[in-house]
């Protein structure tokens, strides 16, 4: 199925229940409004800005110090396994506001990552931070080298 990105998205029914296939994990999952985000999202950072689909983790899974099990809904690693990016992405008709971009922020407390980018694939936003303080909101969403060359 084509959509109005022009990017390829493989959809299915299965026992009277709609699938999209995840490029990045290589199966079948639930077709919801936020999973069909992620996945137009993927698309875009491997087509459009050249993300190695290698460096891609889909609901990547850490914990908080308690020991609280979390899932970030995107992280992009780099060549030398630090996370550089945490993606979070909402469903169409959900608002991009404080409290997603503080979701965000709390992942990141513990990823330590450089930037965040958060999608309702209607609102994209990348932010970039050097302290984990302080974010800051990037005009240009930037591509795999430069992330991967300001990390160094």
């Amino acid at each position: 199925m084509q959509n109005r990105t022009g990017y390829e998205i493989k959809i299915r029914e299965e026992e009277g229940k709609r699938e999209i296939l995840d490029s990045i994990r290589k199966k079948w999952v639930a077709l919801t409004p936020e999973e069909y985000v992620r996945q137009l999202f993927i698309r875009y950072l491997t087509a459009e800005k050249k993300y190695p689909p290698g460096y891609i983790s889909v609901e990547h899974a850490f914990s908080f110090a308690n020991g609280k099990p979390q899932r970030a809904d995107i992280v992009i690693f780099g060549k030398k396994g630090k996370p550089l990016m945490i993606v979070e992405c909402k469903a169409p008709g959900v608002i991009i506001d404080t409290e997603t971009f503080r979701q965000a922020t709390r992942y990141n407390n513990i990823l330590q990552a450089p930037y965040i980018a958060l999608s309702n694939g209607q609102k994209h936003y990348c932010l970039y931070t050097r302290d984990f303080i302080r974010y800051h909101h990037l005009k240009e969403f930037p591509n795999f080298p430069e992330i991967e060359n300001k990390a160094l």
